[in-house]
């Protein structure tokens, strides 16, 4: 069995160019597209094998478009769980207007599950999760999937004493905060959700930091973190609570940047670090992944500089 099993029900294929100005009614040439295989499990797993770590990518496939992806992530070295879902697999696309820099992103909805399709999967997240393997559940979920589904899934790991670590968002992420869930290790939403969720702005690290201390008191999940964009990110565990944040860089693309982050945090879990280095390193590799085009992630050799170089405090 895996260390970590990241699960992308709505995986995607990512083709990113770029164009000289993006007008409206013109035929826009494109440059030669790069293509990589997307979702925000598959991102997880494609930034901890990026940071020398291993992990098995469970990815629902259908279609031409899921040969595609499969050929892609066979082509970086990804251990892949496939298993069939309904419809063809969905394309996305990010073009950059190298006029004046503008990023625009293009994401096509998934096919609609039945309740078969989410058996299968759970079956299939089953078959390859062991106790103690970290499942990381990240990225959209497909029309027709419920929003209790995170909730469903941390119930149905607890009693193969697997830790769950969730990044996810607007009803989904409502729907698991009403209830504990004992499997829910790491939650992870950004400080917009965050507010929503309080009901009231969060304009301090220290109002942060509350606020994602009461998950914790509460039994939502064991450990809470929450994203404060160039401020960096909290981290609330049962016994304390964190502030990283990174030194400044260029931004040349946020795709991908909280994928990286879960995926550096989840690799530093596997490993054994303490929680404070596990969001030290993922603050750094979100970092790196901003400096990057498209979908490329985050640079190991810069996450290694960035990382000594973060502002770590116990807060």
């Amino acid at each position: 069995m895996p260390d970590i099993l990241t699960v992308t029900l709505n995986p995607c294929v990512d083709y990113a160019t770029s164009v000289p100005e993006l007008e409206p009614g013109l035929k826009l040439r494109c440059s030669e597209p790069h293509i990589d295989p997307g979702g925000g499990g598959i991102n997880v797993s494609r930034a901890i094998k990026l940071l020398g770590g291993r992990s098995a990518a469970l990815v629902a496939i259908g279609g031409n478009n899921g040969a595609r992806l499969l050929e892609l992530l066979t082509q970086e070295g990804i251990a892949t769980v496939g298993f069939q879902g309904p419809g063809e697999t969905r394309q996305s696309l990010s073009v950059t207007s190298a006029a004046d820099g503008g990023q625009y992103r293009f994401v096509l909805p998934g096919p609609s599950w039945t309740q078969e399709d989410l058996r299968r999967a759970l079956d299939t997240i089953d078959q390859a999760t062991g106790s103690e393997t970290l499942v990381v559940l990240s990225g959209s979920q497909p029309p027709g999937v419920a929003k209790t589904f995170p909730a469903i899934l941390s119930d149905h790991l607890e009693g193969r004493h697997a830790r769950l670590v969730v990044d996810t968002s607007g009803p989904a992420l409502a729907s698991l905060v009403e209830d504990p869930h004992r499997a829910l290790f790491v939650l992870r939403m950004d400080d917009e959700e965050a507010e929503g969720l309080a009901g009231r702005a969060l304009p301090t690290r220290e109002d942060t930091a509350e606020f994602a201390r009461s998950l914790v008191t509460r039994g939502i999940a064991r450990n809470v973190i929450i994203a404060r964009g160039v401020d960096g990110s909290v981290l609330a565990t049962e016994d304390s609570c964190w502030h990283a944040v990174p030194p400044t860089v260029k931004v040349v693309s946020a795709v991908g940047a909280g994928d990286s982050f879960v995926g550096a945090f989840t690799f530093a879990l596997s490993r054994g670090d303490a929680p404070e280095e596990c969001l030290r390193l993922a603050v750094a590799t979100a970092a790196s992944a901003v400096t990057t085009e498209a979908t490329r992630l985050c640079d190991p050799l810069m996450v290694q500089e960035l990382a000594p170089q973060c502002d770590l405090t116990k807060m």
